[in-house]
C-alpha cells in the first residue's frame, strides 16, 4: 500500500436486506474522501465477480451526494449477490489464481466483503491465501444479516429493519384478526434457521401496549407438539384473537417424513418452509376453529418502506469503518458493533479477527426465554428496541418510493 495510491474493490453476498447497501455507500464514501485511494470498484455478484473479472467503476455511477442518499435507502443489493463457496485452497487453486489476477490487473490493494456467516468464510480463505503468497492486499469483512446470527457483534446490519418490518407486518396482522367475534388463531412464519432473533424480536411491540404475540417459539427452546396445544388451548381462555409468532426453523416432534425440503444450498443449509401451515393444519384439526396461516417469506428481508434509521445509519457507518481499517494495514478482519449502552443507546466499532466469525453461529440467548418456552423476557426487550428507533426519509415518484438501479 505504500508508494502511492490503491485501488479498491467492494462486494455483496448472501440474501438482500433494506441495509447492505447503505454499508456499500460508506464504504464507497470513506474511500472516495480518502486521499490514498484511487478506483473504486463494485464486483457483480459477490465474489464471483472478481472470480470472472466482473467489475464496474463506482466512481462514474455513484457521482455525488444524492445518488449516495439514494443508495443507502435502497433495498436488496445493488450490485447483485451470490451463494458461491470458495473452495479449500489445496483443491481449486485455479479459483484463487483468478481471483488474484483480477485483484493484480485493477492494482486493487483492498477488497470488502459485505455479508453474514458464510460469507466470512470467503473474508477468511481469501487472507489466508493471500498471506500464504506474499499478496499485501487487505481483506476486510463487513457483516450484513437480517437473522443476526453472526458471532461477536452485538447485531448485525440489516437485522433492526427487518424487525421493525416484521413487527409492523404484525401488528396490522393483529388488528385485522380482531374484526370478527369468532375465535381465531393466527401462525405467522418467520425467517431463522437455527437462531430465533427474528421472531423473538415481535416482543417489541409489547413497549406499545400490545400483548400479541401471545406465543413465540423460537429453535433454542424445546418445541413439542403436546406443550404447543396446551399452550393455544391457555391462550384462547384469555384472548378471542390468539397470534403465534414462529421461527421457520423449529423442530417439533411427530413431524411427517414429507415436511420441508432436502434441497441446500452451497453451504449445506436446508432450504426451509412451510412450519406454519404444518401448523395450521394441527391446529385446525384439534380446536375446529378459525385458523389461519401467514408466511412473510421474502418480504422480511428488504422493505426498506418501513426501514430503521438506526440500521440505514450504523450500516453506513460500519461500510466506512472497514475501509478505514484497511487503510491503517487491518486485513483478515470482521467489523463488528458492540454495544456501550441502552439508555442512551451507544454503540463502538471495532475490528474482529475473522475466524472468530466464519462459519459459526450466534443463537438466541436460552436465558431469554421465558420459563414457559413460549415466550421472550424484557432483558429481550430491550436489546431489540434501540435498533428500530427512527425512520429514513425516503424519496417518493408517482406515489411509490424511488430505488437506485444500476442498470436501468
Amino acid at each position: 500500500m505504500a508508494g502511492g495510491k490503491i485501488n479498491i474493490a467492494i462486494a455483496q453476498s448472501g440474501g438482500p436486506t433494506a441495509a447492505i447497501n447503505s454499508s456499500l455507500a460508506g464504504a464507497f464514501k470513506a474511500a472516495s474522501d480518502n486521499e490514498n485511494v484511487g478506483d473504486i470498484y463494485g464486483a457483480i455478484n459477490g465474489i464471483e465477480g472478481i472470480i470472472n473479472d466482473e467489475l464496474v467503476d463506482l466512481r462514474k455511477i455513484l457521482t455525488d451526494d444524492e445518488n449516495i442518499e439514494l443508495l443507502k435507502v435502497t433495498p436488496s443489493t445493488v450490485l447483485g449477490s451470490c451463494r458461491y463457496k470458495l473452495p479449500a485452497k489445496n483443491r481449486e487453486e485455479n479459483v484463487y489464481i483468478k481471483i488474484i489476477n483480477t485483484f493484480e490487473r485493477h492494482n486493487i490493494g483492498a477488497f470488502f466483503y459485505i455479508g453474514g456467516n458464510d460469507s466470512m468464510d470467503t473474508v477468511m480463505k481469501l487472507d489466508d491465501y493471500c498471506k500464504a503468497v506474499g499478496k499485501d492486499i487487505k481483506i476486510v469483512g463487513i457483516p450484513k444479516t437480517i437473522d443476526n446470527d453472526l458471532p461477536v457483534t452485538d447485531h448485525t446490519p440489516g437485522f433492526g429493519s427487518a424487525v421493525k418490518y416484521v413487527a409492523t407486518t404484525l401488528q396490522e396482522i393483529i388488528r385485522d384478526s380482531r374484526v370478527y367475534s369468532v375465535q381465531s388463531i393466527t401462525i405467522v412464519e418467520i425467517m431463522g434457521r437455527e437462531a430465533g432473533w427474528l421472531a423473538a424480536s415481535t416482543c417489541v411491540l409489547r413497549a406499545n401496549g400490545e400483548p400479541a404475540p401471545h406465543l413465540i417459539y423460537l429453535p433454542e427452546s424445546d418445541f413439542t407438539i403436546d406443550k404447543y396445544l396446551d399452550d393455544v388451548a391457555e391462550a384462547m381462555k384469555r384472548y378471542r384473537a390468539v397470534i403465534i409468532a414462529v421461527s421457520e426453523g423449529i423442530s417439533p416432534d411427530k413431524l411427517p417424513s414429507s415436511f420441508g425440503s432436502e434441497l441446500t444450498d452451497a453451504f449445506g443449509h436446508k432450504y426451509l418452509s412451510g412450519i406454519g401451515k404444518y401448523l395450521e393444519k394441527i391446529t385446525a384439526d384439534h380446536f375446529g376453529c378459525k385458523v389461519r396461516s401467514i408466511e412473510l417469506n421474502v418480504m422480511q428481508r428488504c422493505s426498506s418502506h418501513i426501514a430503521s434509521l438506526t440500521d440505514i445509519n450504523e450500516a453506513f457507518e460500519i461500510g466506512g469503518e472497514a475501509v478505514a481499517a484497511a487503510m491503517r494495514g487491518e486485513s483478515g478482519k470482521m467489523m463488528v458493533f458492540s454495544r456501550i449502552s441502552n439508555e442512551p443507546y451507544r454503540v463502538a466499532i471495532r475490528p474482529e479477527p475473522v475466524e472468530n466469525c466464519a462459519n459459526k453461529e450466534k443463537l438466541f440467548p436460552t436465558e431469554w426465554i421465558n420459563s414457559d418456552r413460549n415466550n421472550v423476557t424484557t432483558d429481550a426487550l430491550n436489546y431489540f428496541l434501540p435498533l428500530i428507533q427512527g425512520e429514513p426519509e425516503i424519496p417518493y415518484r408517482n406515489g411509490i418510493p424511488v430505488h437506485f438501479r444500476l442498470n436501468q
